[in-house]
């Protein structure tokens, strides 16, 4: 068993939105709007905006293989490029998925690891994320890994207005 975890570059762009669009439908395509979902991905996972998140210096992309193949990845933001004012001691996770066929692989942990390690790098005291209020399955790995619920904000699922609670890890 191989675990590698590299960073993500312009020429991954196209392979980054398969796994982005994949990952995605896998975990919310059974609780949402075919309309709604489409509407999303379109807004969200488009080629141009995910070049743009690419060539941000706040934002980076991780992709994570299993056996040398893309089975997941990570998506942080430091500065500006947090999705909500958390102050320059933050780093936020926005999106870590793992493929369906290498989940239970503790491949999620390592991406959370990886975030870690690059929040200490950058001197930050905590990492944040947003996480759907029906995502049970993220919301348990959460707190197992020792994030707190602190509150929540609004997402938007196309035209459907939806909650993530917001959790945070301190670290040291």
């Amino acid at each position: 068993m191989t675990i590698k975890i590299k960073k993500c570059n312009c020429e991954d762009l196209e392979r980054l939105q398969e796994i982005s669009i994949e990952t995605f439908n896998d975990t919310f395509k059974d609780q949402n709007s075919p309309e709604n979902m489409n509407a999303y991905l379109e807004r969200a996972l488009n080629l141009k905006q995910l070049e743009s998140e690419l060539s941000n210096i706040s934002t980076q992309f991780f992709f994570i293989y299993f056996n040398n193949e893309v089975s997941g990845y990570l998506k942080v933001n430091t500065d500006d490029a947090q999705t909500e004012e958390m102050g320059d001691e933050s780093l936020e996770i926005e999106r870590i998925y793992i493929r369906n066929k290498f989940q239970k692989q503790g491949l999620g942990k390592y991406l959370l690891n990886k975030a870690i390690e690059i929040a200490m790098e950058r001197n930050k005291k905590k990492i944040w994320l947003g996480v759907w209020e029906k995502n049970e399955n993220a919301i348990t790995f959460y707190k197992k890994m020792g994030f707190i619920h602190t509150g929540a904000h609004s997402f938007y699922m196309g035209d459907e207005k939806q909650i993530d609670f917001i959790m945070i890890k301190s670290i040291n």
